[in-house]
């Protein structure tokens, strides 16, 4: 039976867990900032992950919240290349060779990857490979691109040195909706870069769409989806747009959560409207946001990244990394000019070898991310690993969470038969809510005082 009580489905959109916004200076905490060298001794290095982040675009989208500049002045990409250099450099001798170190991932994410140049992206792939040991040419290697920069020069690198997966933002195929979205493009522009990708025989193409533009319908919204199909992508990422309520519902007249519900119920009308189709066309759903066409191939990218035990290698200024007792990265913002203040702070840095901010994880926290990251794909969390790593079950440890969420229809009846814990339909529709309600108090009040800038 489903509770009176239905929470706005788009809260937060659940990546990574603890969020960015709920990490802090690590020279506040107790012996200061930890050497590399020590976070990594003991752990498990067989099957880490990498990413690496290029943090400029050609242009900002109204949508953007990333940590990302526009251009590039003053041989700024040069710049920061030889600080990722010497970052990967200390940070492959902090992970030592006393056990077996091997990358089972790599992705080169942003910003916009592809906004360096073809011999830009020969560099980075070096870093990847000679700095940091990364085999590309015999793990998936996953790379984000846009219309303007998927060009044929770039593509070749990438496929030459090991691109399994291009990842594209096109966000909408109709021009209006993308002007609306501030992402000024050209249809026939896009469909040059997809038919340049498809050229490039890199077997996944993975395309991006976003609803909840002003503006928006059912019929537009299936004239991008129809225009993706027309590719048959291996992998197609639905997105919410996430930004204070649009501005033509706010021209109506309407009061404020008058416009925030009316936003919400045209998202998750489109949201399903949107599975349906793909649904119907021989997708399968992976999560919330990703499908992929039946028989494609699997190419694991920075988003499906579940990491409950694997460790992961961040590099550059906006990546993060994980161990077992810590998560680090360097300083956040949104706003273009502290972005940029960080940037240049990065490419400065000459000594790497201690983590900058981040968040320490108790056993609590471990078992949220676990649930967090296992919950939110459609194949949901197997039983037994959960309690072979912690030696309980999620409903010992969390049973108001789970009551909650099995009262709202949330959790799929049938799947603990089979020794899962999974979502029902409606529970992926709400991944949005339900992911922060599975936020620990800690982690909530960091969030809630972070000063964002």
């Amino acid at each position: 039976m489903n509770s009176p009580y239905s929470p706005r489905p788009y809260q937060s959109y659940v990546y990574a867990y603890p969020h960015k916004t709920a990490y802090g200076r690590l020279s506040e905490h107790p012996g200061g900032r930890p050497a590399l060298s020590e976070l990594w001794a003991g752990e498990r290095k067989d099957a880490l992950s990498l990413y690496l982040h290029i943090p400029f675009c050609e242009v900002r989208c109204g949508f953007c919240n990333l940590f990302t500049r526009v251009g590039a002045p003053d041989e700024l990409t040069t710049r920061y290349l030889d600080a990722l250099d010497r970052q990967a450099t200390a940070v492959r001798d902090a992970l030592d060779d006393a056990e077996p170190v091997r990358f089972a991932a790599a992705a080169f994410g942003g910003g916009t990857p592809t906004f360096l140049t073809a011999g830009e992206l020969e560099r980075l792939c070096d870093i990847a490979e000679k700095r940091m040991g990364a085999d590309l040419r015999s793990v998936p290697l996953s790379v984000e691109t846009s219309p303007s920069t998927a060009t044929a020069d770039r593509l070749a690198v990438l496929a030459e040195r090991g691109a399994t997966r291009i990842s594209i933002g096109v966000q909408s195929f109709v021009e209006d909706e993308a002007r609306a979205a501030v992402r000024p493009q050209r249809r026939a522009d896009v469909e040059t870069a997809l038919g340049l990708i498809r050229d490039a025989r890199i077997p996944v193409l993975n395309i991006d769409l976003i609803y909840g533009i002003d503006g928006q319908d059912e019929a537009s919204w299936q004239t991008s989806l129809d225009a993706a199909l027309q590719w048959r992508p291996e992998e197609l990422y639905l997105y919410p747009l996430y930004v204070r309520p649009l501005t033509g519902l706010g021209r109506t007249g309407a009061s404020a959560a008058e416009a925030e519900s009316a936003w919400d119920e045209q998202r998750l009308r489109l949201y399903r409207a949107g599975r349906d189709h793909l649904l119907a066309h021989g997708y399968e759903q992976v999560s919330m946001r990703m499908f992929r066409r039946a028989g494609a191939p699997a190419a694991e990218g920075p988003d499906d990244y579940a990491c409950q035990t694997d460790g992961m290698i961040g590099l550059g200024c906006g990546a993060r990394s994980y161990t077992s007792r810590l998560h680090y990265s360097f300083d956040y913002a949104v706003r273009m000019r502290e972005v940029r203040s960080i940037i240049d702070g990065y490419t400065a840095t000459e000594d790497f070898t201690r983590a900058e901010v981040g968040r320490y994880t108790d056993g609590d926290e471990a078992r949220r991310r676990h649930l967090l990251q296992s919950v939110l794909q459609a194949g949901g969390l197997r039983l037994s690993e959960y309690r072979e790593r912690f030696g309980s079950g999620p409903e010992e440890d969390f049973p108001a969470e789970l009551a909650l969420f099995e009262e709202r229809g949330w959790l799929d009846p049938d799947a603990p038969a089979a020794g899962l814990l999974r979502l029902s339909p409606e529970g992926l529709a709400h991944s949005d809510a339900l992911g922060p309600d599975l936020f620990s108090p800690a982690v909530r009040a960091a969030m809630a005082s972070y000063e964002l800038k």
